[in-house]
């Protein structure tokens, strides 16, 4: 049997409503794969109300809000690393427009002496 599966509200309701129709237990839990207690679980849910429509908005909007809140760290955090990286560039020495070897300078205008 597979673990930490995620059954829809509707699978929830219809397995519920299978128990109480009379199926049993065991055929229940042996035909979709689940374990017994957890029949039993979704049973308890149904028979509070837990498994109906509102409910499943409930939960949809739960993990909708929860998402929200991921993304909302994440930019928050990109916000951070372009402050910090608009910072650096204003703080780096500006770009030499020139070459950088001592050896290749401007050329040297002549003097006055050699030309005389």
């Amino acid at each position: 049997m597979a673990r930490h599966r995620s059954h829809s509200v509707a699978f929830k309701r219809q397995v519920a409503q299978e128990f109480l129709s009379g199926e049993t237990l065991h055929g229940l839990a042996k035909r979709h794969d689940l374990s017994r207690n957890l029949v039993r679980v979704w049973v308890q849910k149904y028979e509070a109300g837990a498994l109906d429509d509102d409910a499943a908005a409930a939960d949809t909007i739960q993990v909708y809000e929860a998402r929200i809140a991921a993304l909302e760290r994440l930019v928050g955090r990109q916000a951070l690393e372009l402050e910090f990286l608009k910072g650096a560039s204003r703080s780096a020495p500006p770009p030499r427009s020139g070459p950088t070897s001592v050896i290749t300078g401007p050329l040297a205008s002549p003097s006055r002496r050699d030309a005389g």
